[in-house]
């Protein structure tokens, strides 16, 4: 079955410090042989009319692992890594100038994203009086995995300026946000690779001991 792109601009997160990997970039971490992000452009394409990729380090060392993708690489406009909300502004600036209504922010550790996810999203995101609406799976929002209308940019760029405002789920809060949850019964969709045993537990999902 050929599933319907979303109309929306699809931005995956990669600007994070893996601190918790010991600086590695949890990116191109392999799992059962495919790199993390490689899983998450696989899930973003066959949802999302367009994708780009958000790099908060920019020197041609940081960008040189990604350029093999063939997808825009955004940077962060603001200085000293503000979090992931700065690289959804950079998003929300390049799907407004590409003629994007929405963009669907996406990190790059989660290798079980679901097939419905832009559709479902896309679906809250319009009902919503803000336009604005993020995942949610047993009873804990993922309030990274959103999609965010490119009207909010504004707003959005002033809170980080102006307030140094960080966290993702404040500024939803503030905002007013649809959360759509998603029912599952052995693995987590929206599981995320953040350490090594992490990333040993997302390998027993993809091959279960006999």
């Amino acid at each position: 079955m050929t599933l319907h792109k979303a109309s929306v601009l699809g931005l995956i997160l990669a600007g994070g410090l893996g601190r918790r990997m010991g600086g590695s970039s949890k990116a191109m971490l392999d799992l059962d042989g495919v790199r993390l992000i490689d899983r998450v452009i696989g899930a973003a394409q066959a949802q999302c009319q367009a994708v780009a990729i958000n790099l908060h380090d920019t020197t041609p060392e940081a960008q040189a692992p990604f350029a093999a993708f063939g997808l825009p690489l955004l940077a962060d406009t603001l200085p000293h890594h503000a979090g992931p909300l700065a690289g959804v502004l950079a998003g929300l600036d390049y799907a407004a100038e590409k003629g994007f209504g929405a963009l669907l922010s996406l990190p790059c550790d989660c290798p079980f994203l679901p097939d419905d996810l832009a559709a479902r999203l896309t679906d809250a995101a319009r009902k919503s009086a803000t336009g604005l609406a993020c995942a949610a799976s047993g009873g804990r929002a993922h309030h990274v995995v959103a999609v965010w209308p490119t009207r909010l940019r504004g707003e959005l760029r002033r809170a980080l300026v102006d307030e140094d405002l960080r966290k993702v789920g404040q500024f939803q809060q503030r905002i007013g946000c649809a959360q759509v949850e998603w029912i599952f019964r052995a693995r987590d969709p929206f599981f995320n690779v953040n350490t090594p045993e992490d990333l040993l537990l997302a390998q027993k999902w993809l091959r279960p001991e006999p």
